[in-house]
């Protein structure tokens, strides 16, 4: 693993986000593309976890089911305060890394990203832990916050 890895994957998750806008109005297109991205960037065959942006009453997120919640909610929300995150059509995610640290097959990756659509842009504050299993490189930990405010 090196630290291009972890750029690249940033790349791949924030397109991925911004997909989900984009696809939004079609629910099963969007449903089968969620499932399949939480496939292909996080870990959920065996263990994350996961804090959300905007997860207040239900802070964690640890299975793939309130995972896909959080980022599209729907009829069948698992968490009834999740209004869809992805669903905010972003338009551009920006990475800012205060740093990257690699240890082997795990990779550790902390700053700041940046939401923006055509209403908002939202800085938070994030975490990640990323791991390489075979060939891919999966999120084990997602942690994201707004910036304290006083």
């Amino acid at each position: 693993m090196t630290k291009e890895d972890i750029v690249e994957e940033q790349k791949k998750w924030s397109e991925g986000i911004i997909k989900m806008g984009e696809i939004s109005n079609n629910r099963s297109s969007l449903e089968l593309f969620v499932d399949d991205f939480l496939d292909k960037h996080y870990n959920f065959e065996e263990e994350v976890l996961f804090k959300p942006t905007k997860a207040k009453k239900q802070q964690f997120r640890n299975d793939k089911e309130s995972a896909v919640s959080y980022f599209i909610a729907g009829e069948n929300k698992k968490c009834t305060e999740d209004s869809g995150f992805a669903l905010s059509k972003w338009s551009k995610i920006t990475f800012n890394n205060s740093d990257i640290i690699i240890n082997e097959n795990i990779g550790l990756a902390m700053g700041n990203y940046t939401f923006e659509n055509n209403n908002s842009q939202i800085k938070v504050e994030y975490s990640f832990v990323y791991k390489r299993i075979n060939n891919s490189i999966k999120i084990i930990l997602h942690h994201s916050s707004v910036p304290y405010q006083s």
